[in-house]
């Protein structure tokens, strides 16, 4: 298993435990507004955290954590997920697992084997401005379709969100996402923030009052989504 990162407390990432959040290298897509480029570009540049030490460390939460966030990257890339997350069950812990849902088949695998227990999917865009979205020419969306009907079938527990980029993010856009995802349990909306690292530049993200504005007209369509990082 190739970690690339790890924070070792968050109250943030995984919705009412207390978490570690692991990160692992390399990813399909080269969104533009990615905070996490090094982990996308350059993952080989970027230093490993030892398997060994990661498992350490859990040993010494178990009975402070609740659980822990799978994160990249994109995750299923790893030929080794599914025994990182046995051990991480083993030990007790909860796992949340983000993806961008280009692998469906393996999101299933892993949520039949009961090694997940809450999926968080990354929903770029409105279907029509994907390829666009992701930094990917003719992007094929099949999978993606695949992984949200998987979702909302009601497998596992899980969330969508989508991170809100002024230029690339109109309020129609967010409009087609709701409908697209309109029976979800959770829909996030995410206020995009420069970390520093992005894979490009010249984006900017929404004021928090518009992000009110866009928020409420998602609502009509799917009432349950609310705002994050704001």
């Amino acid at each position: 298993m190739i970690l690339k990162g790890l924070q070792k407390m968050t109250l943030l990432d995984y919705p009412g435990k207390v978490a570690a959040t692991v990160f692992t290298g390399g990813c399909n897509m080269r969104c533009p507004f990615c905070h996490n480029a090094p982990l996308v570009l350059f993952s080989n540049e970027v230093e490993t955290v030892c398997t060994e030490d990661f498992f350490t460390f859990l040993k010494k939460r178990q009975g402070i954590l609740d659980g822990v966030c799978v994160t990249g990257g994109e995750p299923l890339l790893q030929a080794d997920l599914a025994d990182f997350l046995g051990e991480i069950k083993s030990l007790g812990f909860s796992v949340k697992l983000d993806t961008n849902g280009t692998n469906p088949q393996k999101l299933r695998e892993l949520i039949d084997a009961r090694l997940v227990d809450y999926v968080a999917m990354d929903i770029k865009n409105s279907p029509s401005r994907y390829a666009e979205t992701v930094g990917i020419d003719g992007f094929d969306l099949s999978p993606v379709f695949d992984s949200v009907s998987l979702l909302l079938s009601g497998i596992v527990d899980y969330e969508f969100r989508t991170t809100v980029v002024r230029e690339l993010h109109s309020e129609e856009d967010l409009l087609a996402i709701a409908a697209w995802i309109k029976n979800a349990q959770h829909y996030y909306l995410q206020g995009y923030i420069d970390s520093g690292h992005l894979i490009s530049d010249g984006l900017s993200g929404y004021s928090a009052q518009d992000l009110g504005k866009l928020l409420l007209s998602v609502q009509k369509i799917l009432p349950v989504t609310e705002l994050r990082g704001i």
